[in-house]
């Protein structure tokens, strides 16, 4: 039996953290796994811990403990109160392009899905006990509504405070948990003009979701005992340093839809969109304009056609399989190399001048149009965008320069200069985020300094460029693992099985995967 599939009063039977007894007893009522854990937690049955360690093997994900947390409540801003309530899920900490919330239920993918497209960013779901749970929600958002700066859990470490500058003084009991009386326009003048509070302000490490096996103080968070006993901890320096292939490696290309010869001058335009007719539609318009057209019907296929064939201009769907649209025109834009390619992009999701206005300013893209959308409104976004671009392209080696930034980066490294190899890596991804080496590279060096989140982040992104990259796979997964992501380090180890070189190294993984379920 699966652990997904395991009932919860079964595992902490197993666990020892209650008895046959118990167990008979909360059984009578037939509750869910979520609601007998926090039931049983609530009567004092079992304790909160063995709760949520209960859960976190249930659903192979860590499990949060909610009265430690410290919640800088602006971050409530990317989900409405309603949608909290009625999903049982809570934004607990934003950073960069992750998002970490908590969760009732985990297996509603289809919020966590929506909540990717909204945001941009992608969501690291965790597990609560729902009576706390329900009740953190109400009280953040009623604080936040206050104009309060952040949410405090009753048990949150008081080193938290210490760090955020807020000593006994500074905060009133309130319910079930602690309230800064800190409203946000009483904050120091740089915080209070940025969405994220300076360095010296932002939320401790203790905030954050961190693995067991990293030293720190981040109680907050409760994963299995079996996680933290792993032998594989670490990711693997052998893999550092490989520069046998070239630097970014198209996988997986299709074998037509790419026009063959074209005559010189002639633009490209990349049509992405996973509605066929919709696709064939504007591929025909564009062809009797003259121009030369290449498809996508996804997000990663899409990204590999960028890469090779360089595009005049993307018209992209909002809503794709794999990578949102807004993920798409967010890695083009945010590149040296790509960055001047214009973007129209379409979708019938959200509607409105407002929406077009913040897209163009958050993703950059020059044009924005809703669907079902009017052909003339189509073709002469598309032709104010050909109108600047150039017949030529731009004298500029982008791929010698990501090369020499990775090259560069491996020698720092190798010469014992951790933080200068990350700077040259960071370079060469903002000239080339497309080259799957120099982001599997960066997600090495993030393994190494202890960055997990960002680390798998870039992992993930290199899977994503080049899918049969075994190193990248098993890195992968040793970092699933350590963050307590048991049901993705399974599904990762799985992958990195069928790409494993040799019958020895398969053989180890079959091992790993048995101990690991």
């Amino acid at each position: 039996m699966s652990q997904e599939n395991k009932p919860i009063g079964r595992i902490l039977l197993e666990q020892k953290a209650i008895t046959q007894e118990q167990l008979d007893e909360s059984l009578a009522d037939r509750t869910s796994g979520g609601r007998l854990a926090s039931r049983l937690a609530e009567s004092g049955s079992v304790s909160e811990v063995d709760a949520l360690k209960a859960l976190s093997e249930q659903h192979g994900i860590p499990g949060i403990d909610l009265s430690q947390l410290c919640l800088r409540l602006e971050d409530l801003d990317v989900l409405p109160r309603e949608i909290a309530e009625k999903h049982l899920i809570l934004p607990v900490l934003m950073r960069d392009d992750r998002l970490f919330v908590a969760m009732g239920n985990p297996r509603e993918t289809k919020v966590l899905d929506e909540l990717e497209f909204v945001t941009g960013k992608k969501v690291y779901p965790y597990v609560a006990l729902e009576t706390s749970l329900k009740r953190v929600i109400v009280s953040a958002y009623q604080r936040k509504a206050r104009g309060e700066a952040y949410y405090v859990g009753p048990h949150c470490p008081t080193e938290v405070l210490e760090r955020l500058g807020i000593g006994a003084d500074g905060i009133r009991r309130a319910g079930q948990g602690y309230s800064l009386s800190l409203p946000l326009a009483s904050m120091a003048p740089q915080a209070a003009a940025s969405s994220h509070p300076p360095a010296s302000e932002q939320p401790p490490e203790s905030e954050i979701p961190s693995p067991p096996s990293i030293p720190t103080n981040a109680r907050a968070v409760v994963v299995d005992d079996a996680l933290a006993r792993s032998a594989s901890e670490d990711v693997h320096e052998a893999d550092f340093g490989d520069l046998s292939r070239e630097l970014s490696v198209v996988t997986d290309m299709p074998t037509s839809g790419a026009p063959g010869e074209v005559a010189p001058g002639t633009k490209t335009v990349l049509v992405v969109d996973d509605e066929a007719d919709i696709r064939k539609m504007v591929t025909r318009l564009l062809q009797t304009r003259g121009l030369r057209v290449i498809e996508a019907d996804r997000g990663l296929l899409a990204l590999r056609l960028v890469k090779e064939h360089h595009p005049d201009l993307i018209v992209l769907d909002a809503m794709l399989p794999e990578v949102h649209g807004f993920d798409i025109a967010r890695r083009i834009k945010n590149s040296e190399r790509y960055k001047a390619t214009p973007i129209v992009m379409m979708s019938a999701v959200y509607r409105g001048w407002r929406f077009a206005e913040d897209l163009k300013q958050s993703c950059g893209v020059e044009h924005y149009i809703e669907k079902p959308f009017r052909i003339d409104d189509l073709l002469r976004a598309v032709d104010a965008c050909l109108a600047g671009t150039s017949q030529e392209p731009l004298e500029r080696n982008d791929s010698a320069e990501a090369e020499a930034a990775l090259n560069e980066g491996v020698a720092a490294y190798k010469a014992g200069h951790l933080e200068e190899a990350v700077g040259h890596l960071k370079r060469g991804v903002a000239i080339d985020p497309l080259a799957y080496r120099l982001h599997f590279h960066l997600g090495l060096l993030y393994g190494k300094q202890g960055h997990v989140y960002e680390a798998i982040s870039e992992l993930e992104t290199a899977m994503e460029l080049n899918s049969r990259h075994f190193a990248a796979a098993k890195n992968l997964a040793i970092l699933y693992q350590k963050a307590g992501f048991r049901n993705k380090a399974s599904e990762t180890w799985e992958r990195a099985l069928r790409l494993a070189p040799d019958e020895e190294t398969r053989k180890g993984i079959r091992e790993h995967l048995l101990n690991l379920l």
